[in-house]
């Protein structure tokens, strides 16, 4: 019997352990993942999402896997080495790169079908970010780009953040106006300041919650 006791007591606190551990989210990007350019790296979106995330009262790790620069294809190339034995979810916010060297959006769409199919393959949910094309490259190149990121959400079961920037949107910003977009840019024009980002986080925190909450199912 006290063998049979020993063994329940060791089974309840392993498993009191596994549920207090945090949820750990990779957030796979690029240069706006990374928090490029802005002087003091607790401003980037990582850390803002996680901090965002705790005043929730989710208990969460924030990993930032965010390359400046880094495309569709850079991002799935690196996917195995992202995502490590101990992440529970994936945040997906790329393409804008690919957009904006005008790279053809059914190559992007496949780059990241493929990071979907990897993530489902290791059980892990989905929150894909979608990113706005500018008219530069016609309507057909907006229409594709812009239309991709619900398609394969849609195709895959992943949760859709249907605009990156939605934030700023739902903040008043009017993000075709650069005059507009000044308080919340960097000089640059392409990436967030500290206050940018806090704005991006609030129009993205509900979605990652529903991660989280997948996560945990």
């Amino acid at each position: 019997m006290r063998g049979l006791r020993n063994g329940v007591t060791v089974t309840l606190l392993l498993s009191a352990m596994a549920a207090a551990e945090p949820v750990t989210l990779v957030a796979l990007g690029d240069s706006l993942t990374a928090g490029y350019g802005l002087e003091d790296q607790a401003d980037g979106l990582v850390p803002q999402l996680e901090t965002w995330l705790r005043a929730k009262g989710a208990d969460v790790v924030v990993q930032n896997a965010g390359v400046s620069g880094d495309t569709t294809a850079g991002g799935l190339a690196r996917l195995d080495w992202a995502l490590g034995p101990d992440v529970d979810a994936l945040i997906v916010t790329l393409g804008g790169n690919d957009m904006l060297r005008g790279l053809n959006p059914a190559q992007a769409r496949a780059n990241l079908e493929e990071i979907l199919k990897a993530a489902k393959a290791r059980g892990l949910p989905v929150l894909l970010v979608a990113l706005k094309a500018p008219g530069n490259f016609g309507p057909d190149y907006k229409a594709d780009f812009d239309g991709m990121y619900g398609d394969l959400a849609s195709a895959h079961s992943a949760l859709l953040a249907e605009d990156f920037f939605g934030g700023l949107r739902a903040a008043g910003a009017d993000t075709s106006d650069p005059a507009a977009m000044a308080a919340f840019m960097q000089a640059d024009g392409l990436h967030p300041n500290a206050e940018g980002v806090r704005l991006i986080v609030e129009g993205l925190g509900a979605k990652v919650l529903e991660l989280v909450a997948q996560a945990k199912e």
